[in-house]
């Protein structure tokens, strides 16, 4: 069997799908994807199918390790989103051969149900409490949202207050048998982030995601070290290598993205490293079907898996949702805030080629907002 072809789609909302084909009509199915970024990435994955075509498409571990070391320049997260989504492609060709699901040639499934969170509020949450109690009623036992939008470098009273206040009424929307995570996105300062963490612990949040970016991880263990509230970072670490030094820090929850680091290769191997450290993982994955596909895969076999963020009904997807791209949706169909382990070969879904390729490039690539200060200075993400 050799590949024979791989072809991209740029999908509504903001979504980058691969497609690689074998001369047996064996197709798999991955996506790769930086957001606000795909057009790049686009041309990343056909450059790195020159390696692939023609190749033996069960040869996995080969084709990662020619993809990300085969070159003078590596990493970063326009190449491992390129090669993560050919990973997720060749995974879902190699169980479609063995007609097996993924979880099962890496090892058996440990759990039968992946327990999921849903997103609420925007980059300016409001209402917060009307939000999480849609999410209760729809079966979610976890929500996350957004500290905040814009902050200033040093917390004022009023942000700090209107940051604890947004999970006051998460809690008391959600009661004591439900979880919420909170979400800097690294728009906090490592100051803001120690100011602001002990009045959150009062209200027992998950764990607290992105509470500084990621070039400033080395100041992390500043962070760890005081927190009263569990720690959680990753999705904009690409690497086994990215995520050491947050793992040596005390983080408590890592958050690698099978469309950014690697593919479903290199975060099986993340989540091996994460439990020598006794680190949970929570894959990041606010993107479309492949991605939480290929995230669910990796859960069920992963002993220690802590719960899988889900794009469906997030303020991003404007125009589509996951669901849309598939033929059969029940595979990412929730059962009281889970996801059930399916036996279905490969990835488990069953993507519809025609709605993709009636999509592909009926939207422009989005981009991320660019915030300024109040006085004007560029305000980071």
């Amino acid at each position: 069997m050799k590949i024979t072809r791989v072809e991209t789609f740029a999908v509504p909302p903001r979504w980058l799908l691969c497609r690689v084909e074998t001369d047996d009509g064996v197709v798999g199915w991955g996506e790769p994807m930086v957001e606000g970024r795909a057009a790049t990435v686009r041309t990343a994955v056909r450059e790195l199918s020159e390696l692939l075509v023609g190749q033996d498409p069960l040869r996995i571990e080969d084709h990662w390790q020619t993809m990300t070391k085969g070159s003078f320049y590596r990493g970063g997260p326009v190449l491992s989103s390129a090669v993560a989504g050919l990973d997720q492609a060749l995974w879902d060709i190699a169980g479609k051969v063995y007609g097996a699901p993924v979880y099962q040639l890496l090892g058996g499934p440990v759990r039968d149900r992946v327990r999921a969170y849903s997103w609420v509020g925007g980059d300016e949450p409001a209402q917060i409490a009307e939000a999480v109690r849609e999410q209760v009623e729809a079966g979610f036992t976890a929500v996350k949202m957004n500290a905040s939008g814009r902050m200033n470098r040093l917390a004022t009273v009023r942000d700090i207050d209107e940051v604890v206040s947004r999970a006051a009424a998460a809690r008391e929307a959600l009661g004591d048998d439900r979880d919420f995570a909170v979400d800097f996105h690294g728009r906090f300062t490592v100051a803001n982030a120690a100011k602001l963490l002990p009045h959150l612990a009062p209200y027992n949040p998950l764990f607290v995601e992105e509470p500084l970016l990621p070039e400033y991880t080395h100041r992390l263990r500043d962070l760890t070290a005081s927190s009263p509230v569990p720690l959680a970072l990753g999705e904009r670490l690409y690497s086994r290598t990215d995520v050491l030094p947050a793992l040596t820090a005390g983080v408590a929850v890592l958050q690698p993205d099978l469309s950014h680091a690697g593919g479903i290769s290199e975060v099986r191997r993340i989540a091996a490293l994460a439990e020598t450290f006794d680190v949970l993982l929570a894959p990041h994955c606010p993107l479309g079907p492949v991605s939480l596909a290929a995230s669910l895969q990796v859960a069920f076999t992963t002993p220690n898996f802590l719960i899988q963020e889900q794009s469906v009904g997030i303020h991003y997807n404007v125009g589509a949702g996951p669901l849309d791209y598939l033929l059969d949706t029940t595979p990412l169909r929730f059962h009281d805030g889970h996801l059930l382990r399916t036996t279905a070969p490969g990835l488990g879904i069953e993507v519809d080629e025609k709605a993709v390729r009636a999509a592909d490039d009926t939207v422009e690539d989005w981009h991320n907002p660019l915030w300024r200060h109040t006085d004007g200075s560029f305000a980071e993400w």
